[in-house]
């Protein structure tokens, strides 16, 4: 009867050049996250600029609001809404990116943490952006009512169109994202 025997380990002598040149990739390949931490910084002075434009838009507001009628009055406001909402866009991209993809925030203790970072992941990040552009669009769409007279019928068709395709795009990534987490529970 022939004896099987399994193969002989490596020794560790013989395998340690692979596994260090191994553990170099595999730290540059983790380390590489960091790359995009310069596009976070980027985003937080695109945040900065929103929000001069913001202060902009609201003095231009405050000296001009004895020539607004309510219509203008109305659109300058919800331009004012649409700036905010973009900015916070920005701010769950910086926070949620960051502390998603490069490196935990240790802010346990801050009292201003806000309640979605502890179930800061991926999926829940897009669903929250996904959101956020709902809102921009439907102020975008709800500016297009309001200011109709001036509107051209078929950008107000476009705007419906494409504000109809975030609604729906947001709706397949929740059911995904339900899909998801009963799979993980499973």
């Amino acid at each position: 009867m022939a004896e099987h025997s399994s193969p002989a380990p490596l020794s560790k002598a013989s395998h340690q050049p692979s596994n260090a040149i191994e553990r170099a990739f595999e730290t540059a390949v983790f380390a590489s996250r960091w790359i995009q931490a310069p596009l976070y910084a980027g985003l937080i002075v695109a945040e900065l600029l929103y929000a001069y434009k913001f202060l902009v838009e609201l003095w231009e507001m405050v000296v001009h609001i004895h020539k607004m009628n309510e219509t203008v009055f109305m659109l300058g406001v919800l331009g004012l809404i649409d700036v905010t909402m973009v900015a916070n866009l920005l701010t769950m991209v910086v926070i949620g990116g960051y502390a998603t993809f490069v490196s935990k925030l240790d802010l346990e203790e801050h009292p201003d943490r806000p309640d979605w970072l502890t179930h800061v992941d991926p999926g829940t990040i897009k669903i929250k952006l996904a959101a956020s552009l709902i809102g921009i669009s439907s102020i975008h769409l709800l500016k297009a009512f309001v200011d109709v007279a001036n509107e051209n019928p078929e950008h107000i068709k476009w705007k419906i169109f494409i504000h109809l395709t975030f609604l729906g795009s947001a709706i397949l990534l929740a059911w995904t994202d339900k899909i998801m987490q009963k799979d993980k529970k499973h």
